[in-house]
Formats: C-alpha cells, structure tokens, sequence
C-alpha cells in the first residue's frame, strides 16, 4: 500500500479526534491558546480536511500509475511463429535416355 495512502488514513483519524474533542472543550486540543474559540476548531479542521484529501488523492494518483507502469505477463511467442521444416526430397525418377535421332 502507498505511504501517502496510510498518512491520509492516520492524519484523518487525528483530524477526526481534534474536531471533536475541540467541540467539545476546545481548551483540551488548543492547550496553549488562553482563549480558544470553537471557530478557530473548526477552521483549522477545514484546513486539515483540505490536506488529508489533497494527501489522498495523490496517493491514489501514484497508485494508479504504478499498475499502469507494470508490464503484462509475457506470452509465449513460439505458438504463433511458424517453423520451418525441411521439404522432402523429390523420388528419382528412372528416365530412358532418348534414341539417337535417325540419320
């Protein structure tokens, strides 16, 4: 699996837990703010939702290049080329010799 599919998948969990738990007490997630308000949360939720889709979609993207990238399975190519053969050697024929014309 991609690495920047499992990164989209791990910070979309923590993105998930930051918005809630910033709802609820957004002192809790924003520790070093004095006065953190649940707009400021959700901002930020907005812009993390923004990089965990960009991060996805371009772990999707290589994906599909990479299957696209790989070569089929080769065929075996001797099926379809015809070999030569030798042809059989013509039956000698006993051929008379010819009379002499008449004088």
């Amino acid at each position: 699996m991609n690495p920047q599919l499992i990164a989209a998948a791990n910070l979309g969990i923590l993105t998930v837990i930051f918005f809630i738990t910033g709802m609820i007490k957004p002192k809790w997630p924003m520790f070093f703010l004095e006065k953190p308000t649940r707009f400021l949360v959700s901002s930020i939720t907005l812009i993390m939702v923004m990089v965990v889709g960009t991060l996805f979609g371009e772990g999707m993207r290589i994906t599909k290049m990479e299957q696209a990238t790989k070569l089929p399975a080769p065929v075996s190519s001797t099926d379809a080329v015809p070999t030569p053969t030798d042809v059989p050697s013509a039956p000698a024929k006993n051929i008379a010799p010819e009379p002499a014309p008449a004088k």
